[in-house]
């Protein structure tokens, strides 16, 4: 008991030190990016005038893009610790006759497994995700059930539903060695997996550096407004749209750029973002 204790005891310290060194990451960034935006404008304006400045901006531009990539394999290596001691944080407190915080609202013959109602999302397919449940079982008996084939099953959840729905996820959990708490750390650390239905349309925005300097916010806004997507949210109301903001979409040439359903469209202004929607029409 006194070891399972211990062991909580570290694995919560750890979990409590990568959540501090996260925010703390993520505070630095958000402080520093109005700081580099302003910058590349001033560089690109003197740019503009003196070509003798565009080594200084295109170094800024490495620099920042360097930082940027540093920063993410920094967190991404900090949130698979962070996976793991919240891992054994579960486990020493199973040892040590602790139910976890989410079930504590839960009636006490409610199946551990059944995490998933405790967050509801914004679905509202649950009765068409329930009657196309045999994909899971179908899935399974061909990709495995073991710990390993997590990733590559979640991967084709998302591509059959184009997200992740509580219903197949509850589903997989049943029919795998797979536990509810991999499955919420690995959906979450990889931008690629959804937890909510997407629209009809996928608009991707660029916001690598060469499109982030030349506008990909206010692109991103003004599409935002456009679309009357609400804050928090990435899908409007009707879900036709659903925006995404992506590292690069390999067209630096034509920044700001961004993609609808496949399709690219450059050389961007707010207003002309807008009308790059019209493909899909």
């Amino acid at each position: 008991m006194t070891g399972e204790r211990t062991g909580s005891l570290i694995a919560g310290a750890v979990v409590a030190l990568c959540v501090a060194v996260l925010l703390g990451d993520y505070v630095a960034a958000a402080r520093r990016a109005p700081m580099d935006d302003k910058l590349f404008k001033t560089l690109q304006q003197r740019t503009k005038a003196d070509a003798s400045f565009a080594p200084t901006l295109a170094a800024e531009q490495k620099r920042v893009t360097a930082a940027r990539l540093a920063r993410k394999s920094r967190d991404g290596a900090l949130a698979w610790v962070l996976i793991g001691a919240a891992a054994a944080f579960l486990t020493f407190a199973n040892g040590l006759g602790l139910r976890p915080i989410a079930s504590l609202a839960l009636p006490a013959s409610t199946p551990s497994r059944s995490w998933l109602r405790t967050a509801p999302r914004a679905s509202t397919s649950g009765p068409a995700i329930a009657a196309d449940l045999g994909f899971v079982d179908k899935l399974v008996a061909e990709t495995g059930r073991g710990k390993e084939a997590c990733i590559p099953l979640l991967q084709a959840l998302q591509t059959h539903y184009r997200y992740l729905p509580d219903e197949a996820l509850r589903r997989l959990c049943e029919l795998t060695e797979i536990t509810p708490a991999e499955i919420a750390g690995t959906s979450s650390f990889y931008g690629q997996f959804r937890r909510s239905p997407v629209g009809e349309h996928i608009v991707r925005v660029c916001h690598g550096t060469a499109c982030h300097v030349s506008g990909a916010r206010q692109i991103t806004e003004e599409l935002r407004r456009y679309l009357a997507i609400p804050d928090g949210a990435d899908t409007d109301a009707a879900r036709m749209f659903t925006l995404d903001e992506v590292a690069c979409l390999g067209c630096c040439s034509l920044a700001p750029v961004l993609m609808v359903d496949g399709h690219t469209a450059g050389k961007l202004t707010p207003a002309t973002a807008c009308d790059a929607l019209k493909v899909t029409a």
